[in-house]
């Protein structure tokens, strides 16, 4: 079992019983696992859902295929209702990237296992820091991420902003957390 599953697990564990104690259904099937590449289309379609709504950035079907390596991803009876992948983008640091959870199931968690496995992965890798960019700043810094000034982000990642609508006038927050 990779280190991804473990920490996965036992953070459904805890969602499910969440879920229980909340009074939704008795059994879950909540999965939390690498990526495939039959899941690329639900990933597409459910980063789009934000997307549409500039919360954050498109993913087309090709460079999800090309970075499926990156992603985790939440599965419940064969859906995929959440995701999110790791990017290197330097020896040091890597990106938290495309994070999204099907609203139906916002709340239990699920966002949280997806961030902390990608931390487990990131320190697997040997890397001590990872970012992202966010409009989400209270999830992530109960994760232990502090706001950072985005000039002390690598360039690299600039790349992606470029394809964003609102590239001359960001708003997300950067953020970015020190690994052991």
């Amino acid at each position: 079992m990779t280190d991804v599953e473990t920490v996965a697990k036992r953070r459904v564990r805890k969602a499910e019983t969440g879920e229980r104690e909340k009074g939704a259904r008795e059994s879950s099937t909540l999965q939390l696992r690498p990526a495939r590449i039959p899941d690329a289309t639900q990933i597409v379609q459910l980063i789009a859902r934000y997307a549409n709504r500039g919360m954050m950035l498109h993913r087309p079907y090709g460079e999800v295929l090309e970075n499926i390596r990156d992603f985790v991803v939440a599965v419940d009876r064969g859906r995929v209702v959440g995701c999110g992948a790791l990017h290197v983008v330097w020896d040091d640091v890597a990106e938290i990237r495309s994070l999204a959870v099907a609203e139906e199931y916002a709340g239990r968690g699920i966002g949280r296992a997806i961030v902390e496995a990608l931390v487990v992965e990131a320190e697997r890798l040997g890397l001590p820091r990872v970012f992202t960019l966010t409009y989400q700043q209270a999830f992530f810094e109960k994760l232990g991420f502090v706001v950072v000034d985005r000039e002390t982000l690598p360039h690299k990642f600039w790349k992606d902003c470029f394809k964003c609508v609102k590239f001359a006038y960001c708003d997300e927050v950067a953020m970015a957390r020190e690994l052991e």
